[in-house]
């Protein structure tokens, strides 16, 4: 369903018609609750448009954006990992064009729902992890990792990032294609019955 067909399901729907949530009402809830679903069914869609516009950005470093999270992933599909997995690799820079600064907690929230706690700790935790091998060239603590040093995930993260994503910068790497990934994005995005 693209973001077309949605848009016309949903005006085919009444809507609540409520100014506040202070004055709905459960008849309201019973219109907007069955509205999530087609919402919920148009995230893999906006995520691989997303994902396709990091293409068009390379932040200054030898591959793009969208390069990068191709690599990650392939590096990790090669490598074995579940489809759980390969799918946080895709997305884990997702946000790096929206929030540069906090690009992590966007792919997080994303994935949230979806994946184990293990996989949301490695999402929502891989800018510090990845830090390690870069921050103390810009002035921050390469060491910043260590706070999570009492984590559970923490191996976990570490082996994500040396692994995959620090070594997905290489312009003669061939990845797999968006298109190989896309049916991933979409069983794990969709709304659940």
């Amino acid at each position: 369903m693209t973001d077309l067909d949605a848009s016309e399901t949903q005006s085919e729907h009444p809507k609540a018609s409520f100014r506040s949530f202070e004055e709905s009402t459960k008849q309201d809830w019973d219109l907007i609750v069955p509205q999530l679903k087609l919402t919920q069914n148009l995230v893999a869609d906006r995520v691989l448009r997303l994902l396709k516009e990091l293409e068009s950005d390379h932040g200054g470093f030898p591959v793009n954006r969208l390069e990068h999270s191709l690599q990650t992933a392939t590096r990790a599909e090669r490598d074995g990992k579940d489809d759980e997995y390969v799918l946080c690799a895709l997305l884990h820079d997702i946000g790096d064009t929206l929030a540069p600064y906090n690009h992590p907690s966007i792919a997080a929230s994303i994935l949230k729902p979806f994946v184990s706690e293990a996989n949301h700790f490695m999402v929502k935790h891989h800018g510090e992890f990845q830090g390690y091998y870069f921050w103390d060239y810009i002035g921050l603590d390469g060491n910043a990792r260590e706070k999570f040093r009492d984590s559970p995930y923490f191996d976990y993260t570490e082996e994500f990032c040396a692994k995959y994503d620090q070594t997905a910068f290489d312009a003669d790497y061939k990845s797999n294609p968006l298109e190989h990934y896309e049916p991933l994005v979409r069983e794990f995005l969709a709304a659940k019955n």
